[in-house]
């Protein structure tokens, strides 16, 4: 009787590479995409037709699954390529949608894309998610970081609605607003004063606000109870009307 020897894919050492990289072994984190590369290839390649070059699809991709390494989280339980998959598609889609009347160079788009990885990773872990510190972190300077995210920011047309419960406010109606300097103010204010927060306080932000999780989610990746989070969204609030009168 002949001995069936199960293979083992090389997924199985996503979590291993992971944990390793996460504190602080960089050849894992060099491994971890080398394994998961055959992925992004395989999500590209069904975008193939769409695009001259693949190769721009595979670099996007790319970029998903960094992501995907920079902000997995263990305590979900389910595999990393199954958590990658979704980053991948949606920095392929990001492209193929935003790569029309304005074309920007590869390593603009590279770039951009880097340096929101960086800032939402800054964010999560509450250090600090200014321009400067992001570009810092990349070695490049605040005028160049600022170059790449203007030049990848997508189009939007006019005739589009500013608001999802609105239907009649579009952004014609709104794009020669002579308040739109002192709402821009009124943002940036806005995320100062949110930098200033703790960092329990700057994650459950994040997690309730930036990737619209439910309070019972937010509880259970900080470890708080659900209660807990309700007091602690009202004691946020309380301080940012503070910092922002």
């Amino acid at each position: 009787m002949k001995t069936v020897i199960e293979k083992k894919s090389p997924y199985d050492e996503n979590l291993a590479l992971l944990r390793a990289y996460r504190e602080g072994d960089e050849y894992s984190g060099e491994r971890l995409a080398e394994i998961n590369a055959p992925l992004v290839y395989s999500i590209a390649s069904r975008f193939s037709s769409r695009v001259q070059d693949i190769s721009d699809l595979v670099e996007c991709g790319t970029i998903g699954l960094v992501k995907a390494i920079n902000t997995f989280d263990f305590s979900h339980g389910c595999a990393f390529s199954t958590y990658a998959v979704p980053l991948i598609f949606g920095e392929i889609r990001r492209f193929l949608r935003d790569d029309g009347i304005i074309k920007v160079s590869r390593e603009q788009r590279r770039m951009s894309a880097l340096l929101n990885a960086e800032r939402e990773r800054r964010l999560t872990v509450g250090e600090d998610s200014d321009i400067e510190s992001v570009a810092a972190s990349l070695g490049i300077s605040p005028q160049d970081a600022a170059s790449a995210l203007f030049a990848t920011s997508p189009i939007r047309s006019l005739d589009e609605c500013v608001f999802e419960d609105e239907a009649g406010a579009t952004l014609s109606s709104v794009v020669a607003d002579e308040e739109e300097e002192e709402r821009t103010f009124d943002r940036l204010a806005l995320r100062d004063a949110i930098e200033k927060l703790p960092t329990v306080q700057q994650k459950l932000v994040v997690l309730r606000y930036f990737r619209d999780l439910s309070q019972s989610e937010v509880a259970k990746i900080l470890g708080m109870t659900q209660v807990k989070v309700s007091r602690e969204e009202k004691k946020i609030m309380s301080t940012l009307r503070t910092l922002l009168s």
